[in-house]
């Protein structure tokens, strides 16, 4: 397949708002079930470990939302209202399952009208550790995932074994493995991996078995830098805020437009969720392994609580490892962890003397011209005057 046609197919996948190719993997083989995921801290490698297809369902910002009003109240992110109109509308009818991970309070919520709406269909909760000594927080893990586990068998008739979690595991190592070695190539040459193409073929993956999803992602790192586009006098930057509700594609070639190189994000963290390869131990079982590395080697993002307070650490780390020129603020309007935790990000940048901006959007933005303006003056400040 040609560049050309990967980049089509990718942004067709994005788009379709009735999840076809989910019902088309169903359909090839009669028995097939697919699970749905929101959007991080899941173990992807427990629904695949089931012979289950897992589908990461980000919402829809080009959906109208007609009964999904109806569920929330305004004043809330719009994720969950386009996720509740996906499924009753029928775009979820593929998905025999949905997994809603403790983000906030409103997927929460979320997860409790799903079982309301959808009775007949698998619909859960799962609390991720917030305590990470081991023999409290991964005890919870296991417990956790056990349940979750038992639940998977249940709607499969297939039994997770360690044999079978084992080969999962490894097929997801190299998923991770190969995001991050895109994310590395695109730090070190930004222009000839634009971030609106890496966002799309990151998007590419909610839907796709993630045998598929490794073959696109090799076939886009190989054939991407051949293209030979020219470097631009654009600033470096990392986008943080977006780790739930995911932007419109048009916003992340809005900031490409007015003269930021993304060389860092927290888009789609679920598939960079964890930064480290599930090794399993010679003692312990690919469950343990798994619960373990979730524990020890997560990533930091605004749902999660930081033990030493120093809520601002990470983004300055990931600032300086990428060297970035500043940070642009990207959060859903009304995304509490997003929005309570940018003050303390913002006081650690300052401290460090690294420029920022910030904004909101939502994922049905349809206009763009104040966020290029705003986002062009960061830049313009910075190759100034050296900041914002």
């Amino acid at each position: 397949m040609t560049l050309d046609a990967l980049l089509e197919r990718a942004d067709a996948l994005y788009r379709d708002a009735r999840f076809a190719s989910v019902g088309e993997w169903k359909a090839a083989l009669p028995g097939r079930k697919a699970v749905g995921y929101l959007p991080i801290w899941v173990p992807r490698e427990l629904i695949h470990a089931a012979g289950m297809l897992p589908v990461g369902v980000s919402g829809h910002g080009e959906i109208e939302i007609i009964r999904g009003d109806a569920y929330f109240q305004s004043y809330i992110c719009h994720l969950p209202r386009s996720v509740i109109e996906l499924g009753v509308s029928g775009r979820l009818d593929a998905l025999d399952g949905m997994l809603f991970p403790s983000t906030c309070d409103v997927v929460r919520n979320l997860s409790g009208m799903w079982k309301l709406l959808f009775p007949d269909k698998l619909a859960k909760y799962i609390d991720h550790a917030q305590n990470f000594e081991p023999e409290v927080g991964g005890h919870f893990v296991q417990l956790e995932w056990n349940h979750l586990r038992h639940a998977l068998e249940e709607l499969s008739g297939v039994a997770i074994t360690d044999e079978r979690l084992r080969a999962s595991i490894e097929v997801y190592n190299q998923n991770r493995r190969l995001v991050a070695a895109l994310y590395d190539a695109r730090a070190t040459t930004p222009w000839a991996y634009p971030s609106a193409e890496l966002y799309l073929i990151l998007r590419a993956g909610n839907v796709l078995p993630v045998e598929e999803h490794n073959a696109m992602l090799e076939s886009y790192m190989a054939d991407a830098p051949r293209r030979d586009l020219p470097a631009r006098d654009h600033i470096r930057i990392v986008v943080s805020g977006a780790f739930c509700e995911q932007p419109p594609v048009e916003l992340v070639h809005t900031l490409e437009q007015a003269g930021c190189y993304i060389v860092d994000d927290d888009l789609l963290l679920a598939y960079r969720w964890l930064t480290e390869d599930v090794v399993i131990g010679a003692d312990e079982t690919p469950m343990q392994a798994l619960g373990r590395t979730a524990l020890a080697h997560s990533v930091p993002c605004a749902s999660m609580y930081r033990v030493d307070g120093d809520n601002g650490a990470a983004l300055v780390e990931r600032v300086r490892a990428r060297d970035a020129d500043g940070v642009v603020f990207a959060a859903p309007s009304f995304c509490d962890p997003a929005l309570l935790d940018q003050p303390m990000n913002v006081t650690a940048l300052e401290e460090a003397g690294i420029p920022q901006t910030a904004f909101k959007y939502s994922e049905n933005t349809g206009q763009f011209q104040v966020i290029r303006e705003q986002a062009g003056t960061f830049a313009d400040s910075i190759r100034l005057w050296g900041e914002a």
